[in-house]
């Protein structure tokens, strides 16, 4: 028996309602053992859905979705492969990476597991923000390293990284040989599944919240500087770079903020950091760094240098400093400023 012949035969996971999930079988990539996880695991309508991977026209034709193999794209038939030569869809907004199975699946179906995690209409403000943040920072990555764009090591080691050795011992029963290979799929499929419910738990629990925290700082920072180059998260830190610099381009005119200060830890007498924006999200470089004079020196000394009192430190590079006292961090900031 062949082993196209045995894939016939397989199914991973028994499914409680005969709806079935096609894909190819061989070797195997991290766009599809996502899109086969997001499916399951995040919309109602495919829990308990069983897989057959196989490359059979015949056997995927029976299939209620295909993923990754078929050479059709046709979400009203839920078929979503991307190799077809006349594919060419892009994720809303972003024109370098054509998408992949991962990408069609979160493109057609991310918002309606952004919308039961938030419990938000999915056209909402909030789903469509998460949507973007998501595929930006995760899925298409996937899509960019199946298509040959770009790489990302940790994502494909969830999946190729459990495919088997060239020289493994392969059993000689080919119906052993496709349980095995589908078995591998299958933790594949959870490791890469559990990276992204981490991004989503992120993204939905943490990094959209401070979107609020950002957005009332960003409209206060008049009060620090006449030129609103000051932003103060008052009661604590939160993730502010991505919002930030959101903010901004909402509002041009408004200017570019060149420090952000915010309480080491949400206590009355907590130390206050002040931090210089990057030029640009990941980089090192800051729009304004703090003076060179005050870098690298600590406490008294440092007092006496800047001529601010409370001083804690004032890293090497000038990206971060810090004080004793929110008055202090405002004093520093005003002062570099100026410098």
């Amino acid at each position: 028996m062949s082993v196209e012949s045995a894939a016939k035969r397989l199914k991973t996971t028994a499914s409680t309602d005969g709806l079935t999930i096609g894909t190819h079988n061989g070797h195997f990539h991290a766009d599809e053992a996502l899109a086969v996880y997001m499916l399951r695991t995040h919309i109602p309508s495919y829990t308990g859905a069983s897989l057959i991977r196989t490359r059979d026209p015949a056997l995927l034709s029976t299939c209620h979705t295909v993923v990754d193999v078929g050479g059709e794209y046709d979400p009203l038939t839920n078929r979503y492969d991307h190799h077809q030569r006349t594919f060419s869809t892009f994720f809303p907004g972003r024109s370098a990476t054509k998408l992949s199975s991962a990408g069609l699946v979160y493109l057609h179906f991310g918002k309606q597991m952004i919308a039961q995690k938030l419990g938000q209409p999915e056209d909402s403000e909030a789903v469509g923000m998460v949507w973007r943040k998501i595929y930006e920072s995760f899925v298409e990555a996937l899509d960019a390293h199946d298509n040959g764009v770009g790489a990302y090591d940790a994502a494909a080691l969830a999946a190729a990284g459990l495919n088997a050795n060239w020289n493994d011992e392969v059993p000689a029963d080919p119906v052993a040989a496709q349980a095995a290979e589908d078995a591998r799929f299958e933790v594949a499929s959870q490791r890469i599944g559990e990276e992204f419910d981490r991004d989503l738990d992120y993204f939905t629990r943490s990094w959209l919240p401070a979107r609020e925290v950002v957005a009332e700082a960003f409209d206060a920072r008049g009060e620090y500087d006449g030129e609103g180059r000051i932003v103060v998260l008052k009661k604590q830190s939160a993730p502010w770079k991505d919002h930030l610099y959101s903010l901004e381009e909402q509002q041009p005119a408004g200017g570019k903020v060149l420090y952000v200060l915010y309480p080491e830890k949400p206590t009355p007498d907590a130390k206050w950091r002040i931090q210089c924006v990057p030029v640009a999200k990941d980089s090192f470089q800051s729009r304004k760094p703090l003076p060179e004079a005050w870098r690298g020196f600590r406490d008294e000394e440092l007092d006496g240098i800047s001529g601010v009192s409370g001083s804690v430190f004032v890293h090497a590079s000038g990206f971060i400093g810090g004080n004793k006292t929110f008055e202090g961090a405002l004093a520093m900031a005003k002062k570099a400023l100026e410098i």
